[in-house]
This record gives structure tokens, C-alpha cells and sequence, in this order.
């Protein structure tokens, strides 16, 4: 394979922080290869040190000859007086690349080429830097977040984009299905160590599994071993011979490895001291707009005990207007939020936290609550809450501005959650957020025993959470969709067959719908029976799905265990989605 890039024994410190040591790798043409790790471990020092913009304390970093490298940075900077045409590449007047800087602006939802960067929001200047890398057409791509301020149109756009041909890029994201469908190789940062494994993201998860299976037993040899010579050295008289100074050594190595860590959760944050009233909120027929922008019109919804709703739709739809209008930041045009007596919002929005730099983590929380309360005598103290949320003790006497940019709206995350709300308002939790609290995250949703109203472009994310949606159109058309995103999805595809049917086939289909909801029709009794039984069985696959989820994050199965578990869950997954289409077509008829 013609090798592109090979990185040697790469070291790289900031003062006492290690973020990784000796590690090598290297990327060849077609790789598409993901890059995975906890937030602050150093995934975008990496990738700055591979753009050349950022140095490194030993090791090396090899280019193929006249290589040509696209960089696209976490946050980029542009001049703010120069035009969005402009700031994409220097195309001196050429029709044809301007023809085609179009064509991927326009994907990307970038319409006025003239418009200054200055005037451009935060992730519009992000996606015009991505069409910049795109329309470069480099033999290596490095992306830093590239799904960060697209919405899921745009997502599947670029996921298709990547996917065809034989490109070779080198990314960070926390899109879990993004990684699934793009990439062919995964490397996963941790402990300051490397790991390589050569699929996607499903075989990923099933490698790392086996790996921390056979770390585990290795610790735990170790230690039964280190008591055994832990008591051999108590014993050991000062004067030793060669042997007894080889086994002194080999047992300072034993040491080590007997006092391996790894992180794990052992429980599930689970709180029964949540409670909240059977009226919730009511949405009557508001309205909102701005300089004539249409978000809501005569819209009414009335908010279920226990709802978990997804909120999707493109961006400037009107979902954070949405949310900031139920909180009252911002005013209705006409209509009225109607919200319950018991209602207690915990609101977690794009903006963040702004934190005093100098104050330590552990005090961030504790200004909130010194413990949350988790019911029947059930309680996790400031500090036992933040190591659960992944950071360990020695992280929570850091001063805030040493925190990266993820570890950041990690610990917002858990004020937010530190109030004990029952109403949890989450607009894009996942943005910046690693995999590993992402998964801790949908656990602690799944078990929350209160309301919640999520806006996320996390595919993943947003179907393990909800359980149906609204689905901002635009111009204040928002439908209600009984089910989760992949769910909503297919039917979308469905529909889009239809469109595609010819003339006769179309009337054919139009005459059997026409019988089908016709104030004749109504459902069978047989039809009943299915109806009821069906929704047994998507609640019983629910639970077996859980399950073995949960099992495969608590580490105490073994190889053959995960190798059955990970063979079902795809079938369950097939299953659900055949199920749940079914119930969707017979709650239609009356």
C-alpha cells in the first residue's frame, strides 16, 4: 500500500500533562481512518501537530514527497473582509471552480458567495471551511470535527461524499453512525497509548471489548501473583544473590501492572427522587417570527409525563427558538406556554457555561450541591458525580482553564444535571463530547424518570434517547413523527419511492390508500389482535436490546458472551425496525 504519512515514537507533553508517549502509526492511500479518545487526551493536539501547526517534544512526523495535505481545524479563522468565494480558494475568475465552489456551498447550505466572513456565525464559517478543504481536492484529508454545525442533511451529504472513491482521510468525530458508514480503520487514543483496529465502528466496539476482557484478567493474575511476592520481599533478608535481585526487579514490574487502572463505571446513575406532576406543559397555538422568518405559526402541543421527544430539522428551522420560547428567554409573538406547577428545567444550550478560569472543577460543582440526591438513601457526593461523568480525582483539583474545549462542556453538562431537574431541555449535548460520555449520557436519559426534549444532529444519540419526534419543515410547518430517527428516515425513503412511481403505479397505490382510510375502513379485529401484540413485542425486543447493551458496557461477560450478544444485536435492531414499521402503518387506520 503507498504509505502517505507514517508518524514514529511521537511524544507530546504540555508542562506535567502527558497526552501520549512513543506512539507510531501511519496512514496509506484509500484509509479512511477514524481517530477515537476521551475529551483532553489529546486527539486535536494530534492533528494540529500533524498540520505542522503545532510542535512535539520527540519522535517523528514523515510526509509522502509532494503530498497535498487539507487541514480542517476544529475553529477556523478567516479575514472578516474577505467574501465567502474568496475565503474557499483562489480561483481567479475560473468559471469552472467557481461552478463548483457553488455546487458544494450549496450542499452545505452556503447560498450568498458575496457575504463577508465577518457576517457569518460561528459554524457557517465552519462549514465554508470545510467546503475549502473539499474543493482542494488534497490526496490526504484531516478533519477536526467535520459533523460539528451540520445538520443531518448536510451530514448525509458529506458521509456519502467521503465514502465514494478511493479517498484517504484521517478525522476526529464523535459520530458514531458517521464513523460506521465512512471509515475502514479505527485507532483509539488511550492511556497515552495507540490502539489499531482494522474496521469500522460496530467492529470497534467488539475488539475493544475483547481487549479490556484480557487486560482485566491480566490485572487480576497480576495481583494474585503481587501478594505472593509481595510477602516473599517482607521476608527477603537485605543481602541478596543475582537470582533474588532479578526476582526483586521482576517484581517492581508486577507492581506495575497489578496496579493498572481501568476506568470503568460500575453502576448506572440511577435516581428515584425525581418527581414531576402529571401536567407538564401545554403549547397553545404560538407563534414567532423574525424579520418576517416564519418559526412557529399557530402551533399547539400539549407535553406528555415521561415524554422523551427528539427535535430535528434544518438549521435555522426554529429548534433552539423553540426551546428558548418554552423557557421564557425568549417572547411569543402570540399564543401561550401553559407549563406545570412541578415542573423543574434543567437547560443544557449551545452557548454553555462561562466559568471563572481560576476556580478548580471539583468547586464548579460544588457552588451547585455539595451531593445529588438519588432517593432511598441514595446520594453521590460533588466528587463521586464528577468521576462517574469521567473525571478522575486528580482532574478535579485542575483549575478550569486547563481544560480543553470537550472537558469544558463536560463539566457543564454536569452542572446542569447536578440540580437534580425533572425537565431536561438539551440543545445539542452532543457537540464536542467524546464517545465514552456520550454512552454515559444515554445511559443516565435512559433511566431518567422525568421529561426530556432533546435537539441533536447525532443520529445515534437521538435513537437511543427518544421516542418520537417533531420535525421542524420550515416556514413554521412542524409534524409530529410517532418513533426515532432511523425510524422517521425510512419512512421519509419510503415516501420518496413513492414519488418516484410512475403514473399507473401511483394510481394504483393512490386507489388501495383510498380504500384504506375511507371513513369505511377501520380496523379488524384480527388487525387489533396484531396491533396489541405487537406492541408487546417492541417493548420486550426494547428491553432485550438494553440489556445486552448494558451487559456489553459493564465488562462482566465473557468472550463467547460478546461474540453471541454481538451477533443478536444487529438482528434485534432488523427486527425492531420491521416491527415498529408495521405498528406505524396499522395506528393509521382508525
Amino acid at each position: 500500500m503507498n504509505a502517505y504519512l507514517d508518524v514514529q515514537g511521537l511524544t507530546k507533553s504540555f508542562g506535567a500533562l502527558l497526552l501520549f508517549e512513543n506512539i507510531s502509526f501511519s496512514v496509506s492511500e484509500g484509509q479512511k481512518i477514524g481517530l477515537i479518545a476521551r475529551n483532553g487526551m489529546g486527539k486535536s493536539t494530534l492533528l494540529t501537530i500533524l498540520s505542522g501547526k503545532e510542535g512535539y517534544d520527540s519522535g517523528s512526523v514523515i510526509y509522502r514527497r509532494d503530498l497535498r495535505v487539507g487541514f480542517l481545524e476544529q475553529s477556523p479563522r478567516f479575514d472578516p473582509e474577505e467574501t465567502v468565494l474568496d475565503a474557499c480558494f483562489n480561483h481567479h475568475g475560473d468559471e469552472e471552480k467557481v461552478l463548483r465552489a457553488k455546487q458544494v456551498l450549496t450542499q452545505l447550505k452556503i447560498r450568498d458567495l458575496q457575504q463577508p466572513m465577518g457576517q457569518l456565525s460561528g459554524g457557517q464559517q465552519k462549514r465554508v471551511a470545510l467546503a475549502n478543504v473539499l474543493l482542494t481536492e488534497p490526496d490526504l484529508l484531516i478533519l477536526d470535527e467535520p459533523t460539528n454545525h451540520l445538520d443531518l442533511d448536510m451530514i448525509e451529504w458529506l458521509e456519502g461524499y467521503l465514502s465514494r472513491g478511493n479517498r484517504t482521510l484521517l478525522m476526529v468525530t464523535h459520530d458514531r453512525f458517521f464513523l460506521d458508514r465512512v471509515c475502514n480503520l479505527i485507532i483509539e487514543l488511550d492511556d497515552h497509548t495507540l490502539y489499531t483496529y482494522k474496521g469500522n465502528y460496530a467492529y470497534y466496539l467488539e475488539k475493544r471489548q475483547h481487549r479490556l476482557d484480557v487486560t482485566r484478567a491480566e490485572i487480576l493474575r497480576a495481583n494474585n501473583l503481587y501478594r505472593r511476592e509481595l510477602e516473599w520481599m517482607r521476608r527477603m533478608p537485605q543481602a541478596r544473590g543475582h537470582k533474588a535481585r532479578y526476582r526483586e526487579e521482576a517484581f517492581y514490574e508486577l507492581e506495575r501492572k497489578a496496579k493498572q487502572r481501568i476506568e470503568e463505571r460500575q453502576i448506572r446513575l440511577k435516581s428515584s427522587n425525581v418527581y414531576i406532576g402529571s401536567k407538564i406543559f401545554e403549547c397553545q397555538y404560538v407563534s414567532k417570527s423574525f424579520d418576517n422568518q416564519v418559526m412557529l405559526k399557530d402551533f399547539y402541543y400539549n407535553f406528555a409525563r415521561y415524554e422523551k421527544m427528539g427535535i430535528v430539522g434544518n438549521n435555522g428551522t426554529g429548534k433552539s427558538t423553540f426551546l428558548k420560547l418554552l423557557l421564557g428567554l425568549e417572547p411569543v409573538d402570540s399564543g401561550n406556554f401553559d407549563i406545570g406547577d412541578t415542573v423543574n428545567f434543567g437547560y443544557f444550550s449551545q452557548e454553555g457555561l462561562q466559568f471563572d478560569e481560576q476556580q478548580k472543577v471539583i468547586d464548579v460543582v460544588r457552588d451547585i450541591a455539595d451531593y445529588i440526591d438519588l432517593g432511598r438513601g441514595r446520594h453521590f457526593t460533588a466528587s463521586q458525580f464528577l468521576q462517574h461523568f469521567q473525571f478522575s480525582p486528580e482532574q478535579q483539583y485542575n483549575y478550569v482553564y486547563k481544560l480543553s474545549g470537550g472537558e469544558r462542556r463536560k463539566l457543564y453538562l454536569c452542572t446542569v444535571l447536578m440540580r437534580n431537574p425533572n425537565f431536561l431541555v438539551l440543545d445539542e449535548p452532543t457537540n464536542d463530547l467524546d464517545i465514552q460520555t456520550l454512552q454515559i449520557l444515554e445511559e443516565y436519559l435512559a433511566d431518567f424518570p422525568g421529561c426530556v426534549i432533546v435537539v441533536s444532529h447525532d443520529r445515534y444519540f437521538m435513537d437511543k434517547v427518544v421516542d418520537h419526534l417533531l420535525v421542524f419543515k420550515g416556514n413554521g410547518v412542524i409534524k409530529d413523527f410517532p418513533g426515532n430517527y432511523t425510524q422517521y428516515r425510512e419512512w421519509c425513503a419510503l415516501r420518496s419511492k413513492e414519488d418516484q412511481d410512475t403514473p399507473v403505479e401511483k394510481e394504483e397505490k393512490s386507489a388501495k390508500r383510498d380504500y384504506r382510510n375511507s371513513d369505511k375502513r377501520k380496523m379488524t379485529y384480527k388487525e387489533k389482535i396484531e396491533f396489541a401484540r405487537l406492541e408487546e413485542e417492541i417493548a420486550a425486543l426494547e428491553e432485550e436490546q438494553k440489556r445486552i447493551e448494558a451487559a456489553l458496557c459493564g465488562g462482566t461477560v465473557n468472550i463467547d458472551e460478546i461474540t453471541a450478544m454481538s451477533k443478536r444485536l444487529p438482528q434485534l435492531k432488523d427486527e425492531l425496525d420491521e416491527k415498529s414499521m408495521r405498528w406505524l402503518e396499522l395506528s393509521e387506520i382508525e
